[in-house]
């Protein structure tokens, strides 16, 4: 057969997508499916049986990682990687990172229908907790593989409310495996991440594929207070430990030092206020603050000057703080080679592309390290994601897969 003639399934794409969309959904049409949780291992049980169903040798590493493998004719060749993760926000939408599973789960199957016997192994993997809403940090169980994180440190992360551990909730649902994490165990070629861009650039400009060229770098950290409760009434407001006052004034340093600073983005994204009770002056508040750009040295000298003034209103509010870098990744540019493979292929299937930079982080930050990566961007209507109402049309992810399944057939041909 003429495999420049080859397209997926894009019926079946959808029917895949509804069904995963079935799986922690919520009333506002959106998705409840963090890591570790029910709804999770629903879905890992669903794919798992779709993976095992295309005749896939299916590995579960001790972080939960699924990689499904479709052996090539030389398995001594490196492999071709492609996927994302299943797990969402609390609550968010229905196509991040899913698609790039399930739009991996379908270049698959039209691999096997039509009996492609590729040159090189096709690895189709659904990363462990790349969101990190539920258990902080993101990119969990690709970090783990990378080797930017220790599963030990995985392990032992609390939820967002402090009651459960990721490791034991891990176990809890049965995928704990006992496979290496380690990206050492695999030996690998290249590859691709299919995602809907999360960002207003593709739809404002009617442009049906992004071709990204890396990933901002991104760094998470973690800000503790401590002020001192007492009832609201009888106590002046001078003298007050008010540790929510002190931080309202660190949040508004975390914007005005993000527009001075230029070419990158600040945000305070979760808040925890205690004992968050009307009549009782606050004694504890924890919040994390969100920097991106894609110079490292950039995002680091930001933080430097926010935190050396939320020291001064800490002292000045009499809040004593704390503070933590949870997680650190940096920039991301991916290879030349499949940057312009994303484009090429996109221009011969008849689609529009754009070359651009990806805002959001994803597990191909971390892949990236270890192999060639590049990335494949559909449009996000009004460019909302990590909500509810993230909507991509089903026309523009059977795009993103077509072009996905063209690269993959080049790159494991090669």
């Amino acid at each position: 057969m003429d495999l420049k003639e080859l397209r997926i399934n894009e019926d079946r794409l959808r029917e895949t997508l509804e069904t995963s969309a079935g799986i922690g959904a919520t009333k506002n049409n959106g998705l409840e499916r963090c890591a570790a949780t029910d709804e999770d291992k629903q879905m890992r049980d669903i794919y798992v049986s779709w993976l095992k169903e295309c005749g896939c040798e299916v590995v579960i590493d001790e972080m939960g990682n699924i990689f499904g493998i479709r052996p090539g004719k030389n398995r001594e060749l490196g492999a071709v990687l492609t996927g994302s993760h299943l797990d969402t926000q609390k609550p968010g939408g229905r196509f991040d990172g899913i698609l790039g599973v399930l739009g991996a789960l379908e270049v698959l199957r039209t691999i096997h229908d039509n009996n492609i016997q590729l040159e090189r192994d096709l690895i189709i993997t659904d990363w462990t907790n790349e969101e990190g809403g539920w258990f902080a940090p993101a990119c969990m169980g690709s970090g783990v593989w990378a080797g930017n994180i220790t599963k030990e440190f995985a392990y032992a992360r609390k939820d967002r409310d402090g009651k459960t551990v990721f490791g034991e909730e891990l176990e809890r649902i049965g995928y704990k495996g006992d496979f290496p994490c380690d990206h050492k165990q695999w030996n690998l070629y290249g590859a691709y991440e299919l995602h809907i861009e999360q960002g207003p650039v593709l739809y404002r400009e009617g442009i049906q594929i992004g071709a990204p060229k890396g990933i901002l770098c991104l760094h998470w950290y973690d800000v503790y207070l401590t002020g001192a409760a007492n009832q609201v009434g009888p106590t002046p407001m001078e003298g007050r430990s008010d540790a929510l006052l002190a931080f309202s004034e660190m949040n508004l340093v975390v914007n005005k030092v993000t527009h001075q600073m230029g070419a990158m983005v600040g945000t305070v994204g979760e808040i925890q206020n205690h004992p968050n009770s009307r009549n009782i002056i606050p004694d504890g508040v924890h919040f994390t603050v969100d920097i991106r750009s894609w110079d490292d040295d950039h995002a680091v000298k930001a933080w430097e000057m926010m935190k050396k003034e939320f020291e001064v209103i800490a002292e000045r509010r009499g809040c004593p703080i704390r503070a933590e870098e949870t997680w650190k990744v940096e920039h991301a540019p991916f290879d030349k080679v499949l940057w312009d493979r994303v484009v090429n292929v996109s221009e011969e299937l008849g689609y529009t592309c754009k070359r651009m930079i990806s805002g959001a982080g994803h597990d191909m930050s971390e892949v990236n390290k270890i192999t060639r990566g590049a990335m494949i961007f559909v449009p996000s209507i009004n460019g909302r994601s990590h909500v509810e109402c993230e909507e991509t049309p089903y026309e523009d992810c059977a795009k993103g897969a077509n072009v996905l399944l063209h690269c993959v057939l080049r790159t494991a041909n090669e």
